[in-house]
């Protein structure tokens, strides 16, 4: 027995410096500015959501927290930024899920892999994606949509944030799930996008609830479909499109933090308790009723575990998605 005891004493003094620099690190952390890159310009709904929850870190943790803009190659310049990044929680990524789980399969050689090199946080939230149509489109529901598309090939061009985002390739399944020719008109950005099919530029564009919904009630456009599984709690009046025409189309739209792989757990745990309180304050001046009530968006606060199992899920999906389509960026 005292043999025993003397050599669990050794195994403890011999993992104790393994374990308290974790520890150390984890009870310290933060102590010195967190950097906080969004993959996308200034102004963004993305951009928008981060400084929303930057500021708010950076109140709980009394150390700045500020956001980097890292746009370029289909957002692949920001995410590699954060995959080569230091492990130690300094250096977070916030974007939406086509950098996790779309533009990966974009690109033939990329340098990271989103399963590998990135560690799961949660997801900040979810959008409800719709279709909005131009008004000069002579159709007020998407049923009659299709069936001026089908009459109509190749006459009607639907608008993207650009090439390979979400509302180019979710298009792209919906013409080859609907049997419709519609001409692709990529943006750089959202705002653009937005501008043109106002101004009928163009004739359809997904994109959040939110992003239509004030131009709805002005008369300037007309939301024609809801894109998710289900119709959606803001306007449960509204169908979806699996119900309109195209049974079985539904896409997954989020928002989610992430750090370098590597990083810690206990460093990742105090991230993701601290966003899950951000996302669940009651109070009048939090995220909840200052940023996502006014975009009609749902909040997340997944476990980490529960996020890191959703794009792995995800990226399978959308990987035989653009394999289907023949969608590449290089």
């Amino acid at each position: 027995m005292k043999r025993f005891a003397g050599s669990a004493a050794l195994l403890a003094l011999m993992f104790a410096p393994m374990t308290v620099p974790t520890c150390a690190l984890a009870q310290a952390f933060p102590n010195r500015l967190v950097k906080v890159v969004v993959p996308y310009t200034p102004g963004s709904l993305t951009d928008a959501a981060a400084r929303g929850v930057a500021q708010r870190l950076s109140e709980m943790w009394g150390q700045p927290v500020v956001i980097e803009n890292r746009p370029g190659a289909g957002t692949t310049m920001g995410a590699e930024h954060v995959a080569k990044a230091a492990p130690d929680g300094y250096t977070l990524l916030f974007a939406d899920h086509p950098t996790y789980v779309i533009v990966p399969h974009l690109f033939s050689n990329l340098s990271y892999s989103p399963l590998t090199d990135f560690a799961p946080i949660t997801i900040v939230f979810r959008t409800y994606p719709v279709f909005a149509l131009a008004n000069a489109v002579p159709a007020k529901t998407f049923k009659e949509f299709l069936a001026y598309a089908r009459a109509n090939p190749g006459k009607l061009s639907y608008a993207s944030f650009g090439n390979g985002s979400f509302p180019h390739v979710a298009t792209e399944q919906l013409k080859r799930m609907a049997a419709i020719d519609l001409v692709h008109v990529p943006y750089k950005g959202g705002a653009p996008a937005i501008t043109d099919l106002l101004g009928g530029r163009v004739a359809l564009l997904m994109a959040s609830y939110g992003t239509f919904a004030q131009a709805e009630k002005a008369g300037k456009v007309k939301i024609i479909a809801a894109a998710t599984e289900k119709r959606i709690a803001v306007r449960p009046d509204l169908p979806t499109v699996s119900e309109s025409g195209v049974p079985g189309y539904s896409i997954s739209v989020w928002f989610a933090m992430a750090a370098p792989g590597g990083t810690p757990p206990a460093v990742l745990d105090r991230i993701h308790a601290d966003v899950v309180k951000i996302l669940r304050d009651p109070g009048p001046d939090g995220f909840n009723e200052k940023f996502m009530k006014p975009q009609s968006v749902e909040p997340g606060g997944y476990s980490r575990a529960e996020f890191a199992s959703i794009i792995r899920t995800e990226y399978a999906q959308w990987g035989r998605l653009v394999r289907a389509i023949g969608v590449k960026l290089d």
